[in-house]
């Protein structure tokens, strides 16, 4: 197991790798000069020159790629931002919390959501259920979360005045992003799940648990949904990942504070070292997560475990 973890944790490096040389790239290429931005449109051209001179963007593409790989690989420094000219790590940690939290939120929406209504709908194959069922999980995959989020905004917000419209500083702020993001990803759960246990119920086994007089609902829960679980985790990790990144229209529709809005105003106003960091780190993070999915489909399977053993 542990040289498993190893082996994964070293081929995260080429991936990093050419997440950074990609997101450089497009950043480099970007029409804009962020000396510009900088000092506003009272700026003469030859303070916007001795800025560009001091921000090291007169120097080659391929120094300025190696200054940024170097600084993150032995300093452990994703540069200062442009505009606020603070550390662009520590901006990010501390916002991070925020777009984790929303994210986890939208998981446990969608996994509350989306297992146990799979599994009804694979019990009762065909059913008035499951054809309403899959109707909703087809909507829920075909709308964008930006617009289920101002219109979770205009009903239960500006008609209904349950819920607080923006911020994320309470349980109450946390129900309208949470539901948008959630629900999205609740589809695709529903559905994988769904899959997965109609192709485990007509096993032979489970045929011979229920004729030796189980429960059906120790038939289902027991026995089928624990190796139907294999697939719907791992769509439940990159789920998660995906909200990760997913939480930036999110965040910035209901004005939440996090990595990814933050992202949105760095690209707006061209500043280029947060917005490399910003993606950087969430690629990171994503790939930690589907290595901790990966550890896990241990504990849920014993043959995959006797593997790595």
């Amino acid at each position: 197991m542990l040289k498993y973890i190893g082996r994964r944790l070293l081929m995260l490096l080429p991936v990093l790798l050419g997440v950074s040389f990609i997101v450089f790239t497009l950043m480099y290429i970007t029409p804009g000069n962020p000396a510009a931005i900088v000092l506003g449109e009272q700026a003469t051209q030859r303070e916007i020159e001795q800025l560009e001179e001091q921000m090291g963007l007169n120097d080659p593409f391929i120094v300025q790629y190696g200054r940024f790989v170097t600084g993150i690989v032995f300093e452990q420094d994703f540069g200062r931002s442009y505009q606020t000219n603070t550390p662009v790590l520590e901006a990010i940690l501390s916002r991070f919390p925020n777009t984790l939290t929303l994210a986890a939120l939208g998981v446990l929406v969608a996994v509350a959501i989306g297992i146990p209504v799979g599994i009804i709908s694979a019990t009762k194959q065909y059913s008035l259920f499951d054809n309403v069922a899959m109707v909703f999980a087809l909507l829920g995959v075909s709308m964008p979360n930006f617009w289920q989020g101002m219109l979770l905004i205009l009903i239960f917000s500006v008609h209904l005045g349950m819920f607080p419209p923006s911020g994320f500083s309470s349980p109450m702020h946390m129900v309208l992003p949470a539901l948008a993001l959630g629900t999205s990803s609740a589809a695709m759960i529903t559905r994988m799940t769904r899959s997965s246990m109609l192709e485990v119920i007509k096993q032979d086994y489970i045929r011979t648990a229920r004729a030796k007089g189980q429960k059906e609902s120790v038939v289902i829960y027991r026995h089928a949904l624990k190796n139907a679980l294999i697939p719907v985790v791992t769509v439940v990790g990159l789920q998660f990942g995906y909200l990760l990144g997913g939480a930036v229209l999110t965040e910035t529709v209901f004005s939440i504070n996090g990595v990814g809005r933050l992202m949105v105003d760095s690209i707006n106003m061209r500043d280029f070292p947060m917005v490399q960091g910003g993606v950087l780190f969430i690629a990171l993070t994503f790939s930690l997560i589907n290595l901790f999915v990966d550890i896990l489909y241990a504990f849920i399977d014993p043959r995959i475990k006797a593997q790595y053993k």
